[in-house]
């Protein structure tokens, strides 16, 4: 059993839960994308995934095996990659050495830029002066030359206009046909779930839907909408 698995997970900050009680399977190969309204707690779920806060209770899986206990670095090194809120870039740093601090060789470099050739272009331009769309690119590039077995992907459209985050969705359904999972939140939901296998609405911390093929939430306006008020 490969699947990256929540089982029950609550999340505390402060004084109380912003998540609770969430089940999720994410498969090797498939996208499933977390959608819902803003401080539905999806950052905060990510987050405790990845190991970046702690949860409350409930387990977190890996391959059959509980890392709820394992630190951020542990989780690292077990296969989790999270891509955080905003463009996580070494600005200063060129492109080549961006995505050199994961793909560490030469020929590691030559398959992430067969993987996302815009950027060999732009390969010795210094970050700071690329696009925000071509920054995003070298925040996904550099993840994927980690070769994780899960990738967690928060908003990654943010400050984008969304046809410039269109440019970038083809790149993450090539990263899960490479054989990675991908946990996907995303503001712009049609978008996600136009390009995820899997779906599942996080409203007011809790499962407004549970997880189903995406179809099945793309089709349906109005279950869309019941789900994100919580219906």
């Amino acid at each position: 059993m490969s699947e990256l698995q929540l089982h029950d997970v609550t999340v505390n900050r402060g004084a109380g839960p912003v998540v609770s009680n969430v089940d999720l399977v994410v498969r090797p190969g498939e996208i499933l994308a977390l959608v819902g309204p803003n401080g539905a707690g999806k950052s905060s779920l990510l987050e405790s995934v990845s190991g970046v806060i702690p949860h409350a209770s409930g387990d977190i899986r890996l391959g059959g095996a509980s890392i709820a206990k394992r630190t951020r670095v542990q989780r690292s090194r077990a296969g989790i990659a999270h891509i955080e809120q905003g463009r996580a870039i070494f600005p200063s740093l060129t492109v080549r050495e961006n995505i050199m601090l994961t793909a560490k060789t030469e020929p590691a470099l030559t398959e992430v830029l067969a993987a996302f050739p815009e950027l060999e272009k732009r390969i010795d331009a210094q970050s700071v002066l690329l696009s925000g769309g071509e920054q995003q690119m070298v925040v996904l590039a550099r993840a994927f030359a980690a070769k994780p077995r899960f990738l967690l992907i928060d908003e990654m459209s943010l400050g984008l206009a969304p046809v410039v985050f269109m440019r970038l969705l083809p790149l993450i359904q090539q990263i899960a046909a490479s054989g990675v999972g991908v946990l996907l939140v995303e503001q712009f939901t049609h978008l996600a779930l136009g390009i995820a296998d899997e779906a599942m609405v996080l409203a007011s911390g809790r499962v407004g839907h549970a997880q189903a093929p995406a179809s099945v939430l793309a089709d349906d306006a109005d279950l869309l909408r019941a789900a994100y008020l919580g219906g």
